[in-house]
């Protein structure tokens, strides 16, 4: 693929700006030990990210991405990880390495960066600030922000109008099949990290345009817009 130059560029934030797993895989413990069950442990944990912190809990309460626990069981965890998170955001998640040097340079070149994420507002924006990642975003569009979260397309579409550009004219960057899916229905390009949170796969299966080790290669992908 030749080097692009979008008019705009979303970042997905759980695992593609910050490793949020040793958070979250604490809260899921203690969670879990609150009410009574075993706990599911880091590696579990990394591999049912990429829906929402909902999602993760329900996962986790069933040992599998695939059922769902039973409503009351739900209704009785859930509540307990969201307060043990809201202590627990950024105690132990760190930046992945080349991520501020990626992000400074797309600003120098005048990209317009947002984040998009399925993380709800109250978790997503104490994070960015918190790990100073928030100053360097037009905005953040939220796992709560719109009434559908990725894969839908809804919350990329949104930030495209909020930029006042076409989709096709946006580049997101994600780490998941969950960012593969909404940027294709949404129209837009997609590069992928490889290190992020696929559910234990290989994200080169599900055909990004572009693979990522470190967000130090966009200047191999993304062409200058300052001349």
């Amino acid at each position: 693929m030749d080097k692009i130059k979008p008019n705009f560029v979303l970042f997905d934030l759980d695992g593609t700006l910050i490793d949020s797993v040793p958070d979250l895989s604490f809260c899921v413990d203690e969670m879990m030990k609150q009410i009574g069950m075993p706990v599911r442990g880091e590696r579990l944990v990394r591999n049912w990210l990429g829906n929402g912190v909902q999602r993760l809990v329900e996962r986790a309460l069933v040992g599998s991405d695939e059922c769902m626990p039973a409503q009351e069981l739900m209704d009785r965890a859930y509540p307990i990880f969201l307060n043990l998170y809201k202590h627990n955001n950024s105690l132990r998640s760190c930046i992945y390495d080349g991520v501020v040097e990626g992000l400074k340079w797309m600003l120098t070149q005048g990209y317009r960066i947002a984040c998009v994420t399925n993380k709800p507002q109250t978790f997503a924006i104490p994070l960015l600030k918190d790990k100073g990642l928030y100053d360097y975003f037009e905005f953040v569009i939220s796992g709560d922000t719109c009434a559908e979260k990725k894969p839908h397309p809804m919350p990329l579409l949104n930030a495209a109008k909020r930029m006042n550009f076409t989709p096709q004219s946006g580049l997101m960057i994600g780490d998941s099949r969950s960012d593969i899916k909404a940027a294709r229905s949404a129209g837009l390009h997609i590069f992928c990290m490889t290190y992020g949170y696929n559910h234990g796969e290989d994200i080169r299966d599900y055909k990004p345009d572009i693979t990522l080790d470190s967000f130090t290669e966009l200047v191999n992908h993304l062409e200058t817009k300052i001349n």
